[in-house]
């Protein structure tokens, strides 16, 4: 076997290694059945200004005031709500604490039906996999926890009626020990809450109390569950970013001060945490310059996840106010509209909320490219195929030098033949002449690998993209391809649509239903193939002949984007390859190629 097919098989056969680790590492694993959502968080205890301790209640427990639970969740339930409606959001705020509790995406829904119902971010306790946000003050030195609005408590509606982005709400509750809590909440034409708290102290009597805000999940939520997709906390402090999944909470260790597992970040100037899911994303950002500490916590038995933010405490002097600002990010990962959080507001770091992974350096720029080409062209699946071109052309160079490379490589199979002749079973001499016979030519034989290798980051970048980016997500090509980000829904069981029913869900045979696209995808890289002679060497050629078809079922069940961008590149590295053979005085017999792959080889009677 000479270094020329020598190395393209290598080439090839670590592509498909890779590939193939990628699909079957990690398989996803049955969803775990939610526990009952409406069992209390944890406690925290933030250290005060003056180092006494402020208690945070329990984030998510009705009747922390002394009520039986069941009543007092039923007080929840029942609790009056304020509208939200703004250009693309829809849902209530509870006045039992004041939490943002129901909110649903306007612009995005279920699956493609026209019946769809609207993704639904926020959730209500008692409504199944609760998930709110929810903001108050710590009681501190002079105040006991009566004297706080607790997570249940009723507010009152001071001003407004209806949040929306030129309208904000003003919430109140009057202390039993003379104090006036107020909190505003207002909104922008995104996703944006911001929620100023004050404390108005018209006693004669100082206090002390500790703003907070809490995120908190009842059990855990629906996920991918594959391993290139981060879902659980994100957060980024003073410049350091955090990424805990949901199973790492259980390997918490419990806070003795705080009586259950915990983890807690503290002195922190600049930064924001929260939950995120695979295209949604709720999360606590305090103003740039408030110290902070963040605390991540888990109640094991009732399986409630919590991220908060807990300022240190403030002194509330007689006839003196106190004010506090959060803001809240509960929406869509949209790179435009969280780069323009990131640069107008000031957020550090909050591009990297999106999951770019560990080739963020080509996940990123690829996204970016893709994303200026689909504001130019308006179609995503025409802009994948203009990115592959860009792709093709930045590295055309390369791949002019490889494909020179080979050329040479076969125009000294006459010259390696003699030398084996002449070298019999010598092997080292072989090596060392063969390796003369190169660097007098100045042929590298192990540039044929390097374009294929280099589409292996390439390929894990795009498919990062185009799995985790909401962009691609519900994104139509033509025709029947009306979502990029999911798999080619034809299927040769039904021939493609012409018969009429539809193909069951197969499980782990879906493998077989293959679509239009994937068929395609094998087809062009069989006729890539074709540009040379099958080899003569019988194991060549049975991995020469099957490489695309085992391709072709592996990517099937891949994005529909991935593979197109894969039949583009192939196209084009077909027609890359074909003209640089002509140019070196080699014409490719493409279709005697095909023809001599479909002959059967007469067995030897002799």
């Amino acid at each position: 076997m000479d270094d020329q097919n020598k190395n393209l098989i290598l080439a090839t056969a670590l592509s498909f290694l890779v590939i193939l680790v990628w699909f079957l590492l990690f398989p996803p694993q049955e969803p775990v059945a939610p526990p009952p959502s409406d069992v209390a968080t944890s406690e925290t205890a933030p250290q005060g200004s003056s180092g006494t301790i402020a208690t945070v209640p329990q984030a998510a427990e009705p009747g922390a005031l002394g009520q039986s639970a069941p009543a007092a969740l039923a007080e929840v339930v029942d609790a009056p709500r304020l509208k939200i409606e703004t250009p693309r959001l829809s849902g209530s705020i509870s006045l039992a604490g004041g939490r943002i509790d129901s909110l649903l995406l306007t612009d995005y829904r279920v699956t493609l039906a026209e019946d769809s119902p609207n993704v639904r971010l926020l959730e209500p306790v008692g409504d199944g996999l609760s998930y709110y946000a929810l903001f108050g003050w710590a009681p501190g030195f002079g105040l006991e926890p009566g004297d706080v609005p607790g997570t249940d408590t009723i507010w009152s509606v001071e001003s407004g009626e209806t949040l929306t982005p030129e309208s904000p709400v003003t919430l109140r509750w009057d202390s039993p020990s003379g104090l006036i809590f107020r909190r505003g909440i207002a909104i922008d034409e995104n996703y944006m809450f911001t929620v100023t708290q004050s404390v108005e102290n018209p006693t004669d009597t100082a206090r002390r109390a500790a703003p907070y805000g809490i995120i908190a999940r009842h059990g855990l939520p629906e996920l991918t569950r594959f391993f290139i997709l981060h879902e659980g906390v994100v957060g980024m402090a003073d410049g350091a970013l955090t990424e805990m999944d949901y199973k790492d909470f259980e390997d918490f260790d419990t806070d003795p001060a705080l009586g259950v597992q915990a983890v807690t970040v503290e002195g922190v100037d600049d930064g924001w945490i929260g939950f995120t899911d695979k295209y949604w994303m709720t999360t606590l950002i305090p103003a740039a310059g408030q110290t902070h500490k963040q605390v991540m916590l888990f109640q094991p038995g009732p399986q409630i996840y919590q991220t908060q933010t807990i300022s240190p405490s403030i002194d509330i002097g007689p006839g003196q106010q106190v004010v506090q600002q959060t803001m809240l990010f509960a929406g869509a990962k949209e790179w435009d509209t969280i780069r323009d959080y990131q640069n107008d507001d000031g957020i550090t770091g909050f591009l990297d909320s999106i999951d770019w992974g560990w080739f963020f350096f080509l996940t990123k720029p690829i996204f970016v490219v893709l994303h200026w080409l689909h504001g130019v062209i308006g179609n995503m699946g025409w802009s994948i195929i203009a990115l592959t071109l860009f792709l093709k052309t930045l590295l055309f160079p390369l791949a002019y030098k490889s494909y020179t490379s080979m050329a040479k490589m076969r125009e000294l199979q006459p010259e390696m033949e003699k030398l084996k002749e002449r070298a019999g079973d010598d092997r080292q001499k072989l090596q060392k002449e063969m390796m003369e016979l190169y660097k007098k030519e100045k042929v590298n034989p192990a540039s044929g690998c390097l374009p294929i290798l280099l589409q292996i980051p390439i390929f894990f970048s795009l498919y990062k993209v185009i799995f985790v980016t909401i962009e691609l997500r519900q994104a139509p090509w033509i025709g029947y391809i009306r979502d990029l980000s999911a798999p080619d829904p034809s299927s040769i069981f039904n021939l493609f649509g012409l018969l009429p029913y539809t193909v069951p869900d197969l499980g782990a045979l879906s493998i077989l239903s293959l679509g239009i696209m994937p068929i395609l995808l094998g087809i062009s890289m069989w006729m890539q193939q074709k540009l040379n002679p099958a080899p003569t060497d019988p194991t060549q050629q049975m991995i020469f002949a099957w490489m695309p078809w085992i391709f072709m079922f592996m990517l099937g069940s891949f994005a529909s984007g991935l593979v197109l961008y894969w039949i583009t590149n192939n196209t084009l590295t077909f027609m890359q390859q074909y003209t640089i053979m002509r140019r070196h005085g080699y014409k490719p017999d493409v279709f005697g190629n095909i023809r001599s792959s479909f002959k059967r080889k007469k067995p030897d009677t002799k």
